[in-house]
């Protein structure tokens, strides 16, 4: 499966361009109807998809245990537990990648000890959510994929 493409990173100020000087002009301002903010939600989460390769990995991951789920004929509530789970694990590394950008934003790609903490603890968290997210999805997957496999052998 090819690796989909790169974004590449927002103008530089010094890159003048119609396009971002429009976008200035109204990145503050709040969507003007429900359908401009699911395009904006959708943009994050597709920059975030190209351009983060542990987001995609996770979302690799998320579709793998809810298909596995599946096959195995987990109940409902159980794939569910599966899939609130994993959702959370794509949340935190979202977040991850917003906080990234907007540290990288402030220090301008400068060494600073309090711009470390910052990404750390994101990374932390995301960290925190997928071995909570791999601990209930093998407390959930594992019984039945053991009796699958004892009852082909």
């Amino acid at each position: 499966m090819p690796m989909p493409q790169r974004v590449s990173l927002p103008p530089t100020p010094n890159q003048l361009d119609t396009t971002v000087v429009n976008k200035e002009r109204v990145s503050w301002q709040v969507a003007s109807n429900l359908l401009v903010s699911f395009k904006y939600a959708w943009d994050g989460i597709s920059y975030a998809f190209l351009t983060q390769r542990n987001f995609r990995i996770h979302i690799s991951v998320c579709v793998l245990a809810i298909g596995l789920s599946i096959f195995l004929h987990l109940k409902a509530v159980e794939i569910a537990v599966i899939g609130i789970t994993s959702g959370l694990v794509l949340v935190m590394e979202l977040l991850n990648t917003a906080i990234e950008s907007v540290v990288d934003l402030v220090v301008e790609q400068k060494y600073h000890d309090l711009a470390k903490v910052a990404k750390d603890c994101a990374a932390g968290a995301v960290l925190i959510s997928a071995l909570v997210a791999v601990l209930v999805a093998a407390m959930l997957l594992l019984p039945p994929m053991v009796a699958l496999i004892v009852s082909i052998f």
